[in-house]
């Protein structure tokens, strides 16, 4: 049996898509290691993964969104309403501060789910719609910003984020533990085949009679609450409500997911591959910061470029693959 170079070119191709961006992680942190004395140190590394882990719970859902075919732009609206709605709730109680950002972010995607799956109105128009609906309610209840509210020194609600277990705070567990689940939602479930082949194809995905609308829903649903779990999260490690976090949010969250290998246009992708973007970006800002002589607005600068590049490269490795 001969294989073609096409066939060869494909396989290499699809190789790329899945494990570039785990190639590039490795390199980047190997060379960082050797470049700063403080990178490699245990330190760094454990705080590079509790920075990332806030990005990663948001950037998990957004991986379904994508998969789809789909886009959320709402999620950093819905991630810094979370925080503080946490804070506020705080006073009132643990439960009250992880349940209010819960019921609250998680009608905002099932609003936003019901409209583009029912509705057939574009994602990019509904989303963007619930960023300034989140934003807007964000700003109402803290007086424009002006009020930022405090969890309660004595509450146990800062554990959630605060705590570590076997010396590893429980964020990150939180991320192993939520990845692995959606791991194994998306590949041994009916509803992770289904998302897969909405963004495949979505016609022949209803034709074939798996349940298009349920899944769609479900996929904003899932979306919104690990925004708002994501914005708790951060409101338990802050232990206040703040207000601007979560601004431009959104685009670093879909450039972890493409970095990841999910393509922008659905139907293929892995959730692994996301953790893997997620943690690419982190590095690029600590090594930014360990720079020095750069300000964060460069975060931005190489975070875009880099998005542009992987685009790129996925619209050609997509054409090769074909």
């Amino acid at each position: 049996m001969t294989t073609t170079p096409t066939a060869t070119r494909a396989r290499v191709a699809r190789s790329v898509q899945r494990q570039g961006a785990l190639v590039i992680l490795v390199i980047a942190v190997v060379a960082s290691t050797f470049a700063f004395d403080s990178f490699g140190t245990t330190g760094n590394l454990t705080n590079i993964a509790l920075q990332a882990s806030f990005l990663a719970v948001v950037a998990l859902g957004m991986t379904f969104v994508i998969m789809t075919g789909g886009i959320d732009l709402s999620v950093g609206s819905v991630f810094a309403l979370g925080g503080v709605l946490a804070a506020w709730g705080a006073q009132y109680g643990t439960w009250a501060a992880i349940l209010l950002p819960l019921v609250v972010c998680g009608a905002i995607g099932l609003v936003q789910g019901l409209i583009i799956a029912r509705g057939g109105l574009p994602p990019f128009i509904v989303t963007l719609a619930g960023l300034l609906f989140a934003r807007g309610v964000l700003l109402l209840i803290s007086d424009e910003g002006a009020t930022t509210y405090k969890v309660p020194p004595d509450s146990a609600f800062r554990e959630l984020a605060q705590g570590s277990f076997l010396g590893i705070g429980y964020p990150i567990w939180i991320v192993v533990v939520a990845f692995g689940i959606g791991a194994l939602v998306l590949h041994r479930t009916t509803y992770g085949s289904t998302v897969l082949a909405i963004g495949g194809q979505e016609d022949a995905a209803d034709l074939m009679g798996l349940p298009v609308v349920r899944a769609k829903v479900l996929t904003y649903l899932a979306s919104g609450l690990l925004a708002g779990f994501g914005g708790l999260l951060i409101a338990s490690y802050t232990s206040s409500g703040v207000t601007v976090l979560g601004v431009g949010m959104e685009l670093e969250v879909i450039s972890a997911v493409v970095l990841g290998g999910t393509l922008l246009t659905g139907g293929a992708g892995t959730i692994l591959g996301t953790l893997v973007g997620v943690l690419l970006l982190q590095v690029i800002k600590n090594v930014i910061n360990q720079v020095g002589s750069l300000n964060s607005n460069w975060q931005a600068v190489v975070s875009g470029t880099i998005l542009l590049i992987v685009v790129t490269l996925q619209r050609w490795l997509s054409r090769q693959v074909k």
